[in-house]
C-alpha cells in the first residue's frame, strides 16, 4: 500500500534508541515476557512468532505534548532486530483493522482524528497529511487506544 494522494510519506516505528533503552531495563514500567505470540511490535511494526519474547513498556509518542501527552502500553521483540523491512508502506500486519487516527500540529496538539475502517487506512492517512496543518499522524488500535506508528511526510 503506497500512500499516493498526499505524495511521499514516512512511516516511524518506534525509536531505536528508546526500544533499546526499554530492553535493558526492569522496573514498573518495563516488563520481559517470556512471550505473547501475536503482539503487535512498535519495533519492526509486524507481529511476534511462537516462542519470540517480548518486551511490554510505557511509551509516548513525540507528538501530542502537554495536556495532549498519552502514554500507553507497548510491545518490542525482547532481543534487537532490523526494524520496519520498509518506512515507504504502511506496514500490513498493523493496517488491517480498523484504526483511530489521529492527526497532530507542528506544536504537539490534536488538529482532528477519525475512524479508519479497515481497509481504509492509507486513504485516511493521505487525505489528514494533505492538509499542510497537520504534522503527525498517529495510527492506534481501536480497542486499547495503544501507540501503533506514526506517519509523516517524507
Amino acid at each position: 500500500m503506497f500512500l499516493r494522494d498526499a505524495g511521499r510519506m514516512r512511516i516511524h516505528a518506534i525509536p531505536a534508541d528508546v526500544v533499546d533503552r526499554a530492553r535493558k531495563t526492569v522496573d514498573e514500567h518495563h516488563q520481559h515476557l517470556a512471550e505473547v505470540p501475536g503482539s503487535p511490535l512498535r519495533c519492526c511494526l509486524g507481529r511476534s512468532g511462537e516462542g519470540e519474547p517480548v518486551v511490554l513498556f510505557r511509551y509516548s509518542p513525540t507528538a501530542g505534548r502537554g495536556v495532549y501527552e498519552e502514554v500507553g502500553p507497548v510491545f518490542v521483540h525482547a532481543e534487537a532486530c532490523d526494524g520496519p523491512a520498509r518506512t515507504d508502506v504502511l506496514p500490513e500486519a498493523l493496517s488491517k483493522a480498523a484504526r483511530v487516527v489521529r492527526a497532530y500540529d507542528g506544536d504537539g496538539r490534536i488538529h482532528t482524528g477519525e475512524l479508519a475502517a479497515s481497509g481504509e487506512l492509507e486513504s485516511v492517512v493521505s487525505t489528514l497529511l494533505a492538509d499542510p496543518v497537520v504534522a503527525e499522524v498517529q495510527v492506534r488500535s481501536v480497542s486499547h487506544g495503544c501507540f501503533l506508528f506514526a506517519v509523516t511526510r517524507d
